[in-house]
C-alpha cells in the first residue's frame, strides 16, 4: 500500500509519551508498506532528524510552523464554529505543502496523528479514506481535565464554549473517517457512547520499546532508601494535576508512614508548581534528563496518580520493562488490560494509594511479584513491533485495493 502519513510534530527524539508512539508506530507501518511523511516543525526545531526517518520513509519533508496567537473570546472566537483548539493548528501554508507533497501522487490510505491534522483533509484528497490515530479522544480529554481541575469563572466559561464546539467537531470527523486508531478500550466506549455509533475504531495499545527498556540498560543498584518515581512532562496538565493531588492528600500520610521515603519527579520543563515540590523533605525534581533508566532502576516503585483520563500512559509500560513495580489510578492504566495485585497496583483515593504504596514499599515478596508478572505482561503482548504490526495487518486487509 501507498500510505500518506501526516504529524503535527517531528517525533524523533522520542523524549515524549506521543512521540514514541507516533515513531514506533510510523516506523512498522513502513516495514510492510510504502510511506510518505509529511510533518510539522514549530519554529523550525528537529529540522535536521530527516535522515532518521528517510531511513524507513519512501519522501520526507518537514514544514515549518507558527502557531496563531490564541484569538480572543469575542469576536473572532465566540463567532468562528471551530473549537480554538482545533483552529491552533490550522495555517494556510500547512495546507499549502499538502497540496505540493501530494500533487502527482498516488496513496491508498491518509493516516494522520490527531484530529488537530486530520481537519486538512475535509477538502483536500477527500476521495482517500481517512485513519486517525489518537494519542487521546480530545473531547474525553477536555471533559475529564474540566471534572478535575478547578478554575476560575472566565476559564470555566473559555472551557464550556471550547467543548460546545468541539463536541460538533468530533461528529464532523467521525463523518469524514474510515477508521480511528484509539490507545484503549475505553476510548472506544467513550467515541461510541458520546461521539458516533457508526464510525470504525481500532484499538492499538501504547507499548514499550524492549530493545531500549531493559534492565541490564542501566547496571545502577535500586536505591537504598525507599524511593518512589513520577515520570513524564512537567508541563502537561494531567501530569501536574496528578503530583497536586498526591502532595495535596498522600504524601505526608505516606511519610509518617514511611519516614526515611524519597520521591523522584523526573521529566522536562517542570512548571513553577512542580518545581515548588524540591522544598519538601526527600523530594528531588530533576527536570529534563538525557536518560530516563538509570531512576527507573534507582525506584523502589513508580506512581502513576493520574485523574485526567484519555489514552494511555506509557511510563507504566516502560516501568514494567524496566523492571520497576507500579501503583496507578484506575485512570491512570486504563486501556492497558492490567490486572490489580499482578501486573500492578490499583488505588483510586488518597487512603488506598497510601495503604499499597506504604505496603508494596515494605513488602519485597511483593515488589518481586509485581516486577516478574509486570516483564511477562510487555513482552508477551506490548512490544512496539507487536503493537506495530497488527495496525499494519488491520490497515492491508481493510484499505488494500
Amino acid at each position: 500500500m501507498r500510505l500518506l502519513v501526516v504529524y503535527p510534530y517531528i517525533p524523533f527524539p522520542v523524549d515524549r509519551g506521543t512521540y514514541q508512539r507516533t515513531f514506533h508506530l510510523l516506523r512498522a507501518l513502513a516495514k510492510d508498506h510504502d510511506v510518505d511523511l509529511l510533518a510539522l516543525s514549530e519554529a523550525g526545531e528537529r529540522m535536521d532528524q530527516k535522515p532518521v526517518f528517510a531511513e524507513f520513509c519512501r519522501r520526507v519533508e518537514f514544514v515549518r510552523f507558527e502557531h496563531p496567537k490564541w484569538a480572543r473570546l469575542f469576536p473572532d472566537r465566540l463567532l468562528n464554529p471551530l473549537p480554538t483548539t482545533i483552529r491552533h493548528w490550522l495555517q494556510p501554508n500547512v495546507a499549502e505543502a499538502i497540496q505540493r507533497f501530494t500533487q502527482g501522487q498516488q496513496y491508498d490510505l491518509v493516516h494522520v496523528c490527531d484530529i488537530v491534522m486530520a481537519q486538512y483533509f475535509f477538502n483536500q484528497l477527500s476521495h482517500l479514506p481517512l485513519a486517525i490515530d489518537r494519542s487521546r479522544v480530545d473531547l474525553q480529554f477536555q471533559l475529564a481535565q474540566r471534572e478535575a481541575m478547578s478554575t476560575g469563572l472566565r476559564q470555566s466559561v473559555l472551557d464550556w464554549e471550547n467543548i460546545t464546539k468541539l463536541k460538533r467537531f468530533e461528529r464532523r470527523i467521525a463523518r469524514r473517517t474510515a477508521v480511528e486508531v484509539v490507545c484503549g478500550p475505553d476510548d472506544e466506549t467513550f467515541i461510541r457512547q458520546r461521539i458516533s455509533r457508526d464510525v470504525p475504531v481500532q484499538v492499538i495499545t501504547n507499548g514499550v520499546d524492549l530493545d531500549y527498556f531493559v534492565p541490564s540498560a542501566s547496571m545502577g543498584p535500586r536505591a537504598t532508601e525507599p524511593t518512589v518515581l513520577f515520570c513524564g512532562a512537567m508541563d502537561y496538565a494531567p501530569n501536574v494535576d496528578a503530583l497536586r493531588w498526591f502532595f495535596a492528600g498522600i504524601h505526608d500520610s505516606l511519610r509518617q508512614r514511611v519516614p526515611d521515603l524519597r520521591v523522584l519527579i523526573v521529566g522536562k520543563a517542570p512548571v513553577a508548581e512542580v518545581q515548588a515540590y524540591a522544598q519538601r523533605p526527600g523530594v528531588t525534581v530533576t527536570g529534563g534528563v538525557p536518560d530516563v533508566r538509570p531512576f527507573y532502576r534507582q525506584a523502589w516503585l513508580q506512581i502513576v496518580p493520574l485523574r485526567i483520563g484519555g489514552g494511555t500512559r506509557l511510563k507504566i509500560p516502560e516501568s514494567m520493562a524496566m523492571g520497576t513495580p507500579v501503583i496507578s489510578t484506575s485512570i491512570g492504566a486504563q486501556g492497558l488490560g492490567l490486572r490489580h495485585g499482578d501486573d500492578l497496583l490499583l488505588a483510586d483515593t488518597p487512603e488506598t494509594f497510601v495503604q499499597e504504596t506504604a505496603r508494596a514499599l515494605g513488602d519485597p515478596s511483593l515488589r518481586a511479584r509485581l516486577h516478574d508478572e509486570g516483564m511477562k505482561t510487555v513482552h508477551h503482548r506490548l512490544s512496539w513491533p507487536m503493537l506495530g504490526q497488527q495496525l499494519s495487518d488491520y490497515y492491508a486487509k481493510r484499505f488494500q485495493n
